[in-house]
């Protein structure tokens, strides 16, 4: 009788081979370390800092925002031409010069500048992200790749924003500026550390096999703009974290926005300690399918968070709970074959110019969602939820229909 070889650690947590990337990890971990540590706080730092009103200083961060729509668009060819790392370090670079702004800034076109310069580097780097994974990881590891740098970005947020919650105990303008400070000096050294590293040649099949093309070719790709089009659901869901959830607590439901508070460490918890089994136990299946039911959970987890402005008061606390736990095992479930699918029906040859169109879903979703999903509230508590229910559900038609389509070269595991 023979038994079974067990399996070792590193497979049974779904995590990849790790050798020689450490730089690539560290700079993931503390670009999203420095992100926590002032995303709550842009707004609180330019009104204390200068003398503008709240309002003035919204809508000049929110034209900043607008501004930098184009960006990815822009930051596809410069992928295609010279590599994810490069664009990744000068991305991390402009960030990093663009918060050191901050402490300059005083007038409202000053503050459209540095926060315009500091989005430009922040959908830079992200947009040039997904190819680092291709990088880093064989084809086959790219799932637990994609899953390693969620639970990295959930970590380095979570624990940057804790950090920034502690330091602002303290109060003042000064406690402001060494957060500014903190940051900037985060996105220099995850800079440094991308411009270190030495990545292995690229994995079999991914070499360029042609010179890239205009944007032209990625819009007659129908698959791929379907793909882009399902995402959209995706983003608006991802936006109740930093747009919905508190004020839909306390204006729909009447709750303490410490409330709030406790559902966010719930969601980095339950990410960082799951995301990567959760990705290990759905290996070899379809990632459409996958997705798709990624989707289904967010709508459930919608319909619950929907009911609760019906509710009884006994049962809004413990139905909170339950439809955070369900929305992030949805986040859990989805987002690394999400990332994989933006990956394997991409053309290899193209693939900066496809990574930038899918990037662009996120940056067209995160500047309509605020507006959107705050009008939708304004109307009742319960709207923006069905809203966001009934997108997810029509994310899974589209889902399926991606998974039914012939295998093409670059997309054989749909």
């Amino acid at each position: 009788m023979t038994t079974a070889t067990p399996l070792p650690l590193r497979d049974r947590l779904g995590l990849p081979d790790t050798a020689g990337r450490a730089r690539l990890i560290g700079a993931h971990l503390v670009d999203s370390l420095g992100t926590g540590l002032i995303l709550a706080f842009v707004l609180v730092y330019f009104t204390h800092t200068t003398n503008l009103p709240l309002a003035t200083v919204g809508a000049a961060v929110s034209t900043a925002r607008l501004l930098a729509l184009p960006t990815a668009l822009a930051v596809g060819p410069l992928i295609d031409r010279h590599g994810a790392r490069v664009v990744a370090v000068g991305a991390n670079a402009l960030s990093a010069l663009a918060y050191c702004g901050f402490l300059l800034t005083h007038q409202a076109w000053q503050i459209v500048l540095v926060c315009l310069l500091a989005q430009i580097g922040h959908v830079g780097y992200w947009t040039a992200s997904t190819g680092l994974v291709v990088l880093a990881s064989p084809k086959g590891e790219r799932t637990r790749w994609f899953a390693l740098v969620q639970t990295l970005r959930n970590t380095g947020m979570g624990l940057g924003g804790a950090l920034g919650a502690v330091l602002m105990t303290g109060g003042g303008t000064g406690v402001l500026r060494l957060l500014v400070v903190l940051n900037a000096a985060s996105y220099l050294l995850a800079s440094i550390l991308l411009a270190t590293w030495r990545p292995t040649a690229a994995p079999a099949g991914e070499a360029r096999t042609a010179e890239p093309g205009g944007y032209r070719e990625v819009l007659r790709d129908r698959r791929y703009l379907l793909l882009v089009a399902v995402n959209l659901s995706f983003v608006f869901a991802s936006m109740i974290l930093s747009m919905l959830l508190a004020v839909y607590l306390t204006v729909g439901l009447h709750r303490n926005a410490s409330v709030a508070g406790s559902l966010l460490v719930l969601n980095g918890v339950q990410v960082v300690l799951t995301q990567s089994v959760v990705a290990r136990r759905l290996e070899g299946r379809r990632p459409t399918r996958v997705v798709a039911a990624g989707a289904l959970l967010n709508a459930f987890a919608f319909g619950l968070f929907a009911l609760l402005a019906a509710a009884p008061g006994w049962a809004v606390l413990p139905g909170l709970y339950t439809a955070m736990l369900v929305y992030n095992l949805a986040e859990t479930v989805a987002t690394p074959c999400r990332e994989d699918l933006s990956v394997s029906l991409a053309d290899p040859a193209q693939r900066g110019r496809y990574l930038a169109v899918y990037q662009l879903s996120w940056n067209v979703g995160q500047a309509v969602a605020p507006g959107l999903l705050t009008l939708l509230l304004d109307r009742g508590a319960a709207w923006p939820w069905l809203f966001l229910l009934v997108l997810s559900l029509a994310a899974v038609p589209g889902l399926l229909r991606l998974g039914r389509r012939p295998a093409t070269s670059s997309a054989r595991h749909v």
